[in-house]
């Protein structure tokens, strides 16, 4: 998945902030406690003000997740 998700970023810097988290460290708790982190991988797809608009678990197909930010991205306010 690294190398989707990194093509992903580059593609998508400026609109979509990506955030990598260390489930070891234990500053992330409250961040992974408030978003259910239970699964490795998994991504949140997070409006600004951190509410959750989609989640996947695992291996997810590049154009699923390229599908939710242009989703996104086109909607109004987006």
């Amino acid at each position: 998945m690294k190398p989707v998700v990194h093509r992903l970023e580059a593609e998508y810097w400026g609109e979509v902030d990506f955030v990598y988290l260390d489930r070891d460290d234990r500053a992330n708790r409250d961040v992974m406690n408030r978003y259910d982190f239970s699964y490795q991988p998994l991504f949140v797809f997070v409006e600004p003000d951190g509410t959750e608009i989609q989640r996947w678990f695992g291996s997810v197909p590049e154009a699923d997740l390229r599908a939710a930010f242009d989703a996104y991205l086109a909607a109004p306010g987006g």
